[in-house]
């Protein structure tokens, strides 16, 4: 039998789902193939509708190696295994002979420990463990949600918490869940036989295809200990996230709370002079932590030098006492010496990095309002470190001895593919080098017609923004937007004070156009109710620039407040430009313009989800006509059709808004 070629693989996977091919789904598969094929690594653009999973599973699948394919969302995640996997592997099981497994992996935390749920979780106050269960009112919400976790436990298949619905607060899922270093191991744990972390590891060892998350796959990468199964091909959907997301991999913290709980768990298991030791020591940290003023620590303070530097010694002496004393009076002793070890190597490994003090980190303090019910009065202190930069340990970890696909809408900014593959540790497009990883960029296109069905308006009249200043012209501005288009606003703001000043007013001046505010429901509930109404508005700041998809007369206005630089009190994006500039390079334009340029390409795609959506982009932002980096912000939108005038905007938008209504009452 003859080998299928991939345009009959792909003919079938589309048919499968009720799709139809489209031309970009077509070139990214041909691409993909390729890529597998010599081993090089691939940047795809590919616009919203293209179909981007088919486009790199039906390539992946008939190539018969282990692929991994990593995403940002929990919704991806879910697409993928529930629906386009089965699918996919269905349709094309007749064409090549084979029925390829699949499975989904995530980190540790994210399922149910039977241990934990069946002999209790260590306490900080108390020796041994103690029953959450019996301990939690049973009419409190804790208690609530511990009863209906007890009772999923009895008919769960894999103890995944995404399955769980409706979902449980944080707080209880942390008492019958725990983190890899708390974990006992599947040998020395009672429950090893059935732990459902550990099914779902044996399972992702068995499967062709791999399902998981960007952060399991920069711990993979980062931690050296691999937790995913070798794989010869990685694709890493939504790659746009995939900086973001190893930085907070990569970044630790320190708190006086969490301090003192290691102090409190580890103290009954240890000699006195040790417990002494990391008593006097986190005592001395919590006080300077009171004295800390927020911001960059571009060099250490000498006393707070002195004081991580205690701190260090003193969690090393406590975790070597860990591991040499044995107290059989503790209940379950391994899992409390366990939890407790988890603690205070993590107080150890932070304050270490510090002290260090390596050139390629950013240390710096935050302090944060206490919150309600906090279990430390300093718990809204912190000190930090990240990486100043990913891409070297990018370029190190993830482009060796695999071929990496990274696919998104938007990759290609200011018109390449550069930035976003400096970000990755990959020189420019074409460089040459043994040491170089090679890769090439390749832009799909979208199978909407932009120019048609959108407008891009920049408010070019609108005074210049300055940081916290009056924008009462705006706040007009927005609300003249609003009005023409009778509702139907995605309101994208650069910070969560400007969404809630501008949700304020308008709720004031225009009541008949409802104004739902991110935070005051949960971002499911308010998304469902603005895709609901037509007149209704949904403003908001960070996740809506990204995590909105409403195709349809609800969204037919996107707007941005203004261009969603860094602010410039940002630690580690001040880092980076700085370090940038220090090189001779533009720091500005590598870093902040880019980070713009990203959010505002993502921003722009809420608008178009569909062929027969139509609407307006609106920047409420004078730069993005004037400044010198506004053409290269540009270039990274969507081809729309771009005016300034204001009036032809609101005419616009009366006339999509007249027939969107027409269409609704027919």
């Amino acid at each position: 039998m003859t080998k299928p070629s991939l345009h009959e693989l792909l003919h079938a996977a589309v048919t499968a789902v009720g799709g139809m091919e489209r031309p970009g789904q077509v070139t990214m598969a041909e691409a993909v193939a390729e890529a597998i094929d010599d081993g090089s690594h691939l940047l795809v653009q590919a616009g919203t509708g293209t179909g981007k999973s088919l486009g790199y599973l039906v390539p992946a699948l008939a190539q018969g190696e282990r692929v991994v394919v990593a995403t940002a969302t929990l919704a991806l995640q879910r697409q993928l295994v529930e629906r386009d996997l089965p699918r996919t592997v269905d349709a094309l099981h007749p064409l090549l002979r084979r029925r390829p497994e699949f499975a989904m992996l995530k980190g540790r935390s994210n399922y149910l420990c039977l241990h934990r749920l069946h002999e209790g979780m260590p306490q900080d106050e108390e020796e041994g463990l103690f029953d959450q269960f019996e301990a939690a009112a049973p009419t409190s919400k804790l208690g609530q949600d511990l009863i209906r976790l007890r009772d999923w436990s009895q008919e769960t298949e894999n103890g995944d918490r995404d399955d769980l619905t409706p979902g449980v607060s944080d707080r209880a899922w942390s008492q019958v869940s725990v983190s890899s270093r708390e974990c006992l191991g599947a040998s020395k744990c009672a429950y090893g036989a059935e732990c459902f972390a550990e099914m779902a590891r044996e399972k992702a060892k068995l499967a062709e295809v791999v399902v998981t998350n960007h952060a399991l796959l920069a711990i993979d990468a980062i931690e050296g200990a691999p937790v995913l199964p070798q794989h010869e091909v990685l694709i890493v959907d939504e790659a746009h996230e995939l900086v973001s997301r190893v930085t907070n991999v990569a970044t630790g913290e320190l708190t006086p709370g969490q301090v003192n709980r290691a102090v409190k768990r580890a103290a009954k298991l240890v000699n006195e002079k040790a417990a002494d030791q990391l008593l006097t020591a986190a005592e001395g940290f919590e006080r300077l932590m009171e004295l800390a003023l927020p911001g960059r620590l571009e060099e250490i303070p000498e006393d707070l030098a002195y004081a991580l530097m205690a701190l260090r010694d003193a969690a090393r002496t406590v975790i070597t006492a860990l591991g040499s004393t044995r107290d059989k009076s503790v209940q379950d002793e391994d899992a409390v010496r366990k939890q407790a070890l988890a603690s205070v190597e993590s107080v150890h490994d932070v304050a270490e990095r510090i002290t260090h003090g390596s050139e390629w980190d950013v240390v710096w303090y935050e302090r944060h309002e206490p919150r309600a019910g906090a279990a430390y009065r300093h718990s809204g202190a912190s000190l930090r470190v990240a990486p100043m930069s990913v891409s070297g340990l990018l370029r190190e970890k993830l482009f060796a001895d695999r071929s990496v696909t990274l696919t998104s809408a938007t990759l290609k900014l200011g018109g390449d593919f550069n930035g976003v593959g400096a970000s990755l540790g990959l020189a420019p497009e074409g460089t040459e080098g043994d040491d170089l990883p090679q890769w090439k960029g390749v832009d799909v296109g979208s199978p909407f017609d932009y120019p048609k069905q959108g407008i891009l308006y920049v408010a070019r009249h609108l005074s210049r923004p300055a940081r916290d200043g009056d924008r009462t012209d705006m706040l007009d501005e927005l609300t003249e937007l609003i009005q023409a288009a009778g509702g139907r606003t995605l309101g994208l703001f650069s910070s969560m004070r400007a969404a809630q000043l501008a949700a304020e007013e308008l709720r004031v001046r225009i009541p008949e156009f409802p104004i739902l505010l991110q935070g005051e429901e949960t971002l499911g509930e308010l998304i469902k109710a603005f895709a609901a109404d037509p007149k209704t508005c949904l403003f908001g700041t960070l996740s809506l620039w990204q995590g909105v998809d409403v195709p349809g007369p609800s969204c037919q206005l996107v707007v941005m407040d203004k261009i969603p630089f860094p602010r410039p009190d940002d630690p580690v994006m001040s880092a980076r430009q700085k370090a940038v500039e220090d090189a001779g390079g533009n720091g500005f334009m590598a870093v902040a313009a880019t980070h713009a340029a990203l959010l505002m390409a993502q921003g722009a795609g809420r608008l178009v989800r569909a062929q027969g959506d139509r609407g307006v982009v609106a920047v409420l932002d004078q730069r993005l006509a004037t400044a010198r980096y506004g053409s290269y912000l540009k270039a990274s939108l969507p081809d729309f059709w771009y005016t300034t005038d204001p009036n032809q905007v609101r005419r616009s938008l009366a006339a999509i808004d007249k027939m969107a209504k027409e269409t609704e009452e027919a």
